[in-house]
């Protein structure tokens, strides 16, 4: 068994290099420290066993035709990307007000906008794609503050630091769980708006084709979409340019039919993202693991 403070001991120590990344960083530019912790976490992600493992079984399932070189490339990138999206995260506050980088377009904004002028709410589907907190900052640049759901961390110092940042995009935060699930449907009830992630696995979720495989995924979004007649809008920030841009793209809300099918017609939406920018998916979420 492993004591308490062994436990807290090892939480520090996986913390250290990415508080000394953060730290020796700290006077320089939003922009230089973002690049910077991006290309020390795409080295990572380059070289790291585990990551190359994990990263390399999915992909050859999705892209069974990539060739190893490209398969070495779209990881170090990937990291990178990630790198960035943590770093944008843990300093959202910042990031919220660098406005001029976001690129705001499609339907689904004015769906959004038309359910707040009526005083109803809305949900946003999204995945770990691009940087999802540019979704909520432009929302919130235009009045409308965008709760989220979140899943806690194991380990106490990036939950810490995690929870802040997404904090500082807008409230409330719910955490995955029966007393989230609580106030999440105040929320929307009282004419809220929230983000939901909808990519990561579900124990207890539906198993529905995403990438052309099975993967457990919940229907909780569509189910409350459909309860309280609510838009369900999908919604992705992509990197363009050297990656501090954002082209932030609101689809058509997704029709209301039954919640299987909503999910699987998000399911096809990421989808469609990811194949055609696969460096900006998380892909060590484990998606397809026991489904």
């Amino acid at each position: 068994m492993i004591t308490r403070p062994v436990k807290y001991a090892w939480q520090h120590i996986r913390y250290v290099p990415l508080w000394s990344m953060l730290t020796v960083s700290r006077w320089r530019s939003f922009g230089t420290r973002s690049a910077a912790l991006g290309r020390a976490v795409g080295g990572v992600m380059r070289w790291f066993p585990i990551a190359r493992r994990r990263m390399n079984r999915d992909l050859k399932q999705v892209f069974p035709d990539m060739s190893r070189h490209e398969r070495n490339c779209l990881r170090r990138q990937m990291g990178r990307n990630m790198g960035q999206t943590l770093f944008e995260i843990y300093h959202n506050a910042e990031f919220h007000t660098r406005l001029d980088r976001f690129h705001v377009s499609g339907p689904g904004l004015e769906a959004i906008e038309a359910a707040q002028a009526a005083g109803k709410g809305a949900i946003i589907v999204s995945g770990h794609f691009g940087q999802w907190e540019a979704v909520r900052a432009s929302l919130k640049a235009r009045g409308i503050e965008v709760g989220a759901v979140y899943r806690r961390q194991s380990n106490r110092h990036y939950q810490r630091r995690l929870l802040a940042g997404i904090e500082a995009g807008g409230l409330p935060i719910m955490e995955t769980g029966r007393v989230g699930t609580k106030t999440l449907v105040r929320h929307l009830r009282a004419g809220g708006v929230v983000a939901i992630l909808l990519d990561e696995k579900h124990p207890d979720g539906t198993r529905l084709p995403f990438l052309d495989r099975p993967a457990l995924t919940s229907l909780a979004a569509a189910q409350l979409a459909l309860k309280y007649d609510l838009p369900m809008v999908p919604a992705y920030g992509t990197r363009v340019g050297d990656g501090s841009d954002f082209a932030v793209d609101y689809e058509e809300p997704i029709g209301h039919s039954d919640a299987v099918a909503m999910t699987q017609a998000f399911n096809d939406s990421l989808s469609a993202r990811i194949r055609a920018h696969p460096d900006q998916w998380y892909w060590l979420l484990n998606r397809w693991q026991d489904a």
